[in-house]
C-alpha cells in the first residue's frame, strides 16, 4: 500500500520559516519524481518544487530562492524548507510521487496547511 505522510505545517509570520516533511511507503522511491504542490482556497492546485532521483529540481517561479527541495534516499523522505515566507504562500502542501515508467503510478498525500500571517 503506498503512502505519502506529510508534516510540518502550521502558522508563522512573514518572514518565516517552516520545513515540511514527507515520508513515502509502498513505493521504489528512486523510480519517482516526488514533488510539492499547493492549493490556495478557490485557486487550482500548483506546482511548488519537484526533485528526480538523478538531482534534478523544478521550482515555481513564486518561490524560487526562498524554497529548496532535497530527498534523502536512505529515508525515503522529500523535505521542502521554506525560507522568507508570504501571505500568499498560505495553502494545503501537498505531497506527490510520480512514477517515471507510468502515469498510473501517481500518488498525493493527504495535505498539510500552511498559514502566513501575522
Amino acid at each position: 500500500q503506498v503512502q505519502l505522510v506529510e508534516s510540518g505545517g502550521g502558522l508563522v509570520q512573514p518572514g518565516g520559516s517552516l520545513r515540511l516533511s514527507c515520508a513515502a511507503s509502498g513505493i521504489s522511491f528512486s523510480y519517482y519524481v516526488m514533488g510539492w504542490y499547493r492549493q490556495a482556497p478557490g485557486k487550482q492546485r500548483e506546482l511548488v518544487a519537484v526533485s528526480t532521483s538523478g538531482g534534478s529540481t523544478n521550482y515555481a517561479d513564486s518561490v524560487k530562492g526562498r524554497f529548496t527541495i532535497s530527498r534523502d534516499h536512505a529515508k525515503n523522505t522529500v523535505d521542502l524548507q521554506m525560507n522568507s515566507l508570504k501571505p500568499e504562500d498560505t495553502a494545503v502542501y501537498y505531497c506527490n510521487g510520480r512514477y517515471i515508467f507510468s502515469a498510473a503510478g501517481n500518488y498525493w498525500g493527504q495535505g498539510t496547511q500552511v498559514t502566513v500571517s501575522s
